[in-house]
Formats: C-alpha cells, sequence, structure tokens
C-alpha cells in the first residue's frame, strides 16, 4: 500500500495495487483499467479510484466485472516516472519469457513492479470471464487534447470508433515493449487513452469521462446508469474539429548521452512548418523536416521521446484497409521478389528492401502490417490481425457498426 499525491487536487490517496475489483451481479465483459505505470503520471489512479468510489456507493448494478490496477507503485510513491528503466517499455516476448518467478533480490524496482502486474494479469485472466478490455490511462508532459493510442487492428479500430476523440495509430512501431503491444498480442481489445497534462485537474475529470464511456461503449452499463451525454460532451468540446484518425510518420530518439531540451510552447497536434527549431540538442538547433503536426513533445527528465510528427489519414486508405484485411489478400505479398514469410503461421513478413524497392512500408500498413525490426536491408513486418479475437467479440453492438 503506498501514498499517492496529485498536484492538481493538492490530495494524496492510499492505494494497492489492486484499486478496484467490482463484480457486477449481471454476467459481462471484463473491463481492465490501468493507471500510473508511469510514476509521474497519478491522474489515472485519482481517476479510477474516483470511479470505482461512486459505482460502489451508488449502488450502480454492472453487467460484467470492472478490476482498477495501479501500475508503477514504487514510482508514483515518489512521483517520478521511473527508477531504472521505463516500465511501459519492458513488455517484450523476450523479457517477459526471463522474468524471475520472484521480486526476491530483483536486479532494480521496475523488475519487480513487471513480475507483480504480470501476475496480476494471468490472474485476471484465468479467473475472470471474457469478453476482455484492457484501457491504459495516460497524461503528457506538454499541454494536449484528449486522445487514443491505438495498435492497428480492425479490432482496435472498430471499438476505439465510438470515442468523440482523435486516434493514432501505429505507435507501436517507435515503441519498444509498451504493454498494450502484450495485450494486443494476446488478442484482446487493448488501448490507450491520453488525458491531458500530467498535472492538470481537467485530466482526471477527462479520464473519469472516458471510464464511464468505455463502460457504456462494452456494455458494462447503460446510457441510463450515469450522465452518459455530459461525459461524452466534455471529451467531445475538447478536441473540437481535430476528430480524425493520424498516424506517426517520424520519431526523434534522444540518443545515450544527449542533452535535449524542446523549445517552449509546443503541445500536442500543433502545427509545424518544415524548417520550424523545434528543439535543441548538444547546443544544435532541431529543425522539422516536414509540414506536420507535432505529437508528444518532451517536457520532462526522464524519456528518450523528444517529439513525434504526426499526419490525418485518409478515410478512403482506412476503408481500403479494412477490404484488404478483410479479404485476408495479404496473402499475395510473399508471391512478391524480396518478400518472404518468416514462420508457419504467416503472420510475419521479411521485407529485403534492395528487392523490394517498390513496396513502400505505407503499403504494407494497408494490409495490416506493421514494423517490429529494420536495419540497412530489411524490414520485419507482423500483422495486427492474426492474433485478433474477434471471435470473442462477434455478440458485442459495436463490432459491425
Amino acid at each position: 500500500m503506498i501514498n499517492v499525491h496529485s498536484k492538481a487536487l493538492n490530495q494524496d490517496i492510499t492505494v494497492n495495487r489492486i484499486i478496484a475489483n467490482i463484480k457486477g451481479e449481471q454476467a459481462g465483459p471484463t473491463l481492465i483499467f490501468v493507471g500510473g505505470i508511469h510514476g509521474n503520471e497519478p491522474a489515472g489512479v485519482f481517476a479510477l479510484q474516483r470511479v470505482a468510489e461512486h459505482l460502489t456507493s451508488e449502488k450502480i448494478n454492472l453487467n460484467g466485472n470492472i478490476i482498477c490496477l495501479a501500475g508503477n507503485l514504487r514510482a508514483l510513491k515518489k512521483g517520478i516516472r521511473y527508477h531504472k528503466e521505463d516500465l511501459n517499455r519492458v513488455w517484450t516476448k523476450d523479457r517477459i519469457s526471463h522474468l524471475p518467478e520472484s521480486t526476491k533480490d530483483v536486479a532494480h524496482e521496475e523488475i519487480a513492479e513487471q513480475i507483480e502486474i504480470y501476475a496480476e494479469i494471468q490472474k485476471i485472466l484465468k479467473s475472470n470471464t471474457g469478453p476482455f478490455y484492457f484501457f491504459d490511462i495516460h497524461t503528457t508532459s506538454s499541454e494536449t487534447l484528449p486522445f487514443l493510442t491505438v495498435n492497428d487492428s480492425l479490432l482496435n479500430r472498430a471499438y476505439t470508433s465510438q470515442y468523440p476523440l482523435p486516434m493514432i495509430l501505429g505507435i507501436e512501431e517507435y515503441l519498444n515493449g509498451p504493454i498494450l503491444s502484450y495485450i494486443n498480442e494476446l488478442g484482446y481489445v487493448a488501448f490507450g487513452f491520453e488525458a491531458g497534462q500530467h498535472d492538470d485537474l481537467s485530466s482526471i475529470e477527462n479520464a473519469e469521462a472516458f471510464c464511464y464511456l468505455s463502460m457504456v461503449f462494452t456494455g458494462v452499463l447503460s446510457k441510463d446508469d450515469i450522465a452518459f451525454q455530459h461525459y461524452f460532451d466534455l471529451l467531445a468540446k475538447t478536441t473540437g474539429d481535430i476528430k480524425y484518425v493520424y498516424e506517426i510518420y517520424f520519431r526523434y530518439l534522444i540518443k545515450n548521452g544527449e542533452k535535449f531540451a524542446m523549445e517552449p510552447g509546443f503541445f500536442n497536434f500543433q502545427r509545424v512548418h518544415k524548417n520550424q527549431l523545434v528543439a535543441i540538442s548538444n547546443g544544435k538547433e532541431v529543425r522539422a523536416k516536414t509540414n506536420g503536426r507535432i505529437f508528444m513533445p518532451l517536457y520532462q527528465d526522464q524519456g528518450v521521446d523528444g517529439f513525434f510528427a504526426i499526419r490525418r489519414i485518409r478515410r478512403s486508405f482506412l476503408r481500403l484497409s479494412e477490404k484488404l484485411r478483410k479479404l485476408r489478400a495479404d496473402r499475395i505479398l510473399a508471391w512478391l521478389p524480396g518478400i518472404k514469410w518468416v514462420d508457419p503461421e504467416k503472420s510475419t513478413l521479411l521485407v529485403n528492401k534492395r528487392v523490394a524497392r517498390f513496396l513502400a512500408k505505407d503499403v504494407l500498413h494497408l494490409f495490416g502490417y506493421r514494423q517490429i525490426y529494420r536495419d540497412k536491408y530489411e524490414l520485419k513486418m507482423i500483422n495486427r490481425e492474426a492474433k485478433a479475437r474477434t471471435e470473442d467479440y462477434q455478440d458485442t453492438s459495436w463490432l459491425n457498426l
């Protein structure tokens, strides 16, 4: 049990790993909310406790189960992003396969945190009924409107389209080992919600609204159980006319030992023009390479992602990709020169860039493939549709919206 402090509320609360575990009287899905996977992002933890207390005190009946987890407890206690390594960058197959069974004598705090969270996830999946939904609540160091970060599968797209929020696809190509990618590899609906700036009161309010909408969209609650329109409008009005789908096309990665500082005043989704000064690195100017929008500019001490650049995805591109994926048109890709399957399940492609020069990464995105490795000569791309447990969600109201 630890104390967590909110600067926005000037308040402390005491939480365990499991903030709440609320069992509904009727059968239904299981919703897993995670807050504070980064210890300097307490808004999600406060929002989850407030939502859980409201559901319990008002005796609101649930159709299914709600489980709220606190992320990096040891970092939350100190109000820091992490101690030795980012807990949202360690969920790779290799790391998970080599996790110790016990937290005793581990090298540092984040290993212990991962062991404990992994055990909770396994317990949840074994002791609850599906379909399962995973929600990872975050905040950012810069000013921002709320948005969703979504690994690009049709299942994730279909579910997240219910929110009145902008959606960012493809972040998994730039982040190695986020917890949501691990959950998506298990086949479940899983995505992130960015509620606002770390210490803004509105971030807690936005996170609460997101939780209530998620319960309605999954069928755990009906619209009549809560002030649905209030929460919907609360999020909708924050985003204005930026309710589109975007993709990341550039990341500025901060190298070890690099002295990096963003220029002041940048915020998420802000338009930037080519050659605009955006940061200073080791005393040298960093300028935008193209016109676009800036995303996740770094205004904190910890982290290696200096900033991202995003662009809007055309609706025609999204519709085409949906048709190609449903037709399993990716089967023709390995017939092309310089492309081959690397696994028996035919879910991972190896692309020789010297031979397959004609095949841009955007084309592979159409077919549902996202980059998991690259070097000078090769790309390794994994099919986001291959692991999706679509059959688990067949009876939902949102799948064929």
